[in-house]
């Protein structure tokens, strides 16, 4: 192979792994506890989407005492600290490899 054939290779390759992640990215993936009374949802690339909670898990000897809005904001904070501690987790990801590839954007890396 040539130089020239080995470059438009790397960027076929390039391209399709770009539409790999984007196809992942759009992906739902979802995962039950306690007989589905906690549902999470992620996207395929493994990034948090979202939390949903039964009412019986909140109060399982009388659900209905458990309104919709307290299920709502427990949801949302439940959400925002998993957002906010993967969002942290990974600028620092980000900050070491950095520090090991001397600044360079390795694609698939950072």
């Amino acid at each position: 192979m040539n130089m020239m054939q080995m470059m438009q290779q790397a960027q076929n390759i390039q391209k399709k792994l770009k539409s790999v992640q984007e196809e992942l990215a759009a992906a739902e993936v979802t995962g039950e506890a306690a007989s589905g009374a906690v549902k999470v949802t992620c996207d395929g690339q493994g990034k948090f989407k979202s939390i949903k909670l039964s009412a019986e898990l909140l109060n399982p000897e009388n659900p209905s005492s458990v309104d919709e809005d307290t299920l709502e904001t427990l949801e949302d904070l439940i959400t925002t600290a998993i957002l906010q501690t993967s969002e942290t987790a990974s600028k620092e990801m980000e900050s070491k490899l950095k520090a090991v590839t001397g600044g360079i954007s390795i694609p698939g890396l950072c």
